[in-house]
């Protein structure tokens, strides 16, 4: 246990927490909804610092960042917990185990060793996934400091739901992002994640105001979140507020609570690609369907191949100091 960050202590032994915009006011012996920051007595503890529960090292395709060091790897970390309860989790065994299975497990790790294996391993960047990143807050702000001293890049792969308070302590070592945006609706939010959309949208601003390197997810689930309208929508919101986003548009695959439904079809993981590019956006991918055309990098102006993708292998890459060598036009990204 070591004592939180980003809270205050209210009247009647109750802490309130605002590393997350549900903002928990937490009685004394209570967790908050993520289920790993607990009241002890007035203080607010985080239960997981240093308890890695995944380490592994990905292609950073696999975050998915197309535009962020495309053909890199990052070495990528979890500890248990969330502060979602998305029906649909594909790591529900890890994200919801303090619900769940009323456990919080992990290997004591120290930031120090996490950059050390990071190093070792020809990582150009530390990616905080698998489980929402928020919750373990603390910890990932520890090795992410040190991370950057190292010229090692930081990546949240997230829900969405931190607080500005949050974003502005780590405004200064987040390089990148990749953000779901789960559906468009706040009934879907409320239905399938427990929780709301307003705060997502806004904390994607944010990230970009302080110039945080931002690409979105969509998981596409049949008779969830796959109307045209509805992806219309989310493609609308990206190119109004910035355009230059890349959105990746995934194909669904039964897990957790929600295995009773299909395998989303390719045909409209390819049209919810079509929809992205309609409403103007520059760089739409496809996910979870090897093999298609949208897996890899087009000039948004001259519309020819840049980069050459098959699953999360990069085949080809003719970018040339962040320009299409073709046209000229500038690529937008990072290192790319």
């Amino acid at each position: 246990m070591r004592e939180a960050q980003l809270y205050k202590p209210a009247k009647g032994g109750y802490v309130d927490c605002f590393l997350c915009s549900f903002r928990c006011h937490i009685a004394d012996g209570k967790f908050g909804v993520c289920g790993v920051r607990e009241n002890v007595g007035g203080m607010l503890y985080t239960l997981v610092y240093g308890k890695l529960i995944a380490a592994h090292l990905d292609p950073v395709e696999k975050k998915p960042l197309f535009h962020f060091q495309p053909g890199s790897h990052s070495y990528s970390i979890a500890t248990v917990g969330c502060n979602f309860r998305c029906l649909h989790c594909q790591n529900s065994e890890i994200s919801q185990m303090p619900k769940d299975q009323k456990r919080i497990i992990g290997e004591e790790t120290s930031p120090e060793e996490v950059v050390g294996e990071a190093e070792k391993s020809g990582a150009s960047s530390i990616s905080y996934t698998y489980t929402e990143p928020t919750i373990f807050f603390e910890f990932a702000k520890d090795i992410s400091d040190l991370a950057r001293r190292k010229n090692l890049k930081n990546i949240f792969v997230t829900n969405g739901y931190m607080t500005k308070e949050c974003l502005d302590e780590l405004k200064d070592v987040l390089d990148a992002a990749n953000v779901d945006i789960k559906g468009f609706t706040e009934p879907f939010y409320r239905k399938i994640c427990g929780a709301r959309l307003a705060p997502v949208l806004e904390s994607i601003e944010y990230m970009r105001s302080l110039g945080v390197w931002v690409e979105l997810t969509t998981l596409v689930i049949p008779g969830q979140n796959d109307s045209e309208e509805e992806l219309r929508a989310i493609a609308k919101w990206i190119a109004k507020t910035d355009r230059t986003m890349p959105w990746h548009l995934s194909a669904f695959h039964p897990a957790y609570k929600l295995a009773n439904l299909p395998v989303t079809p390719a045909e409209t993981i390819e049209r919810a690609r079509e929809i992205g590019l309609e409403e103007g956006l520059r760089y739409v991918y496809t996910g979870n369907v090897p093999g298609m055309k949208g897996e890899s990098t087009f000039c948004w102006n001259c519309k020819k191949m840049l980069i050459e993708r098959h699953g999360f292998t990069v085949k080809k890459n003719v970018v040339e100091d962040s320009k299409c060598p073709h046209c000229k036009t500038v690529i937008d990204g990072v290192d790319l």
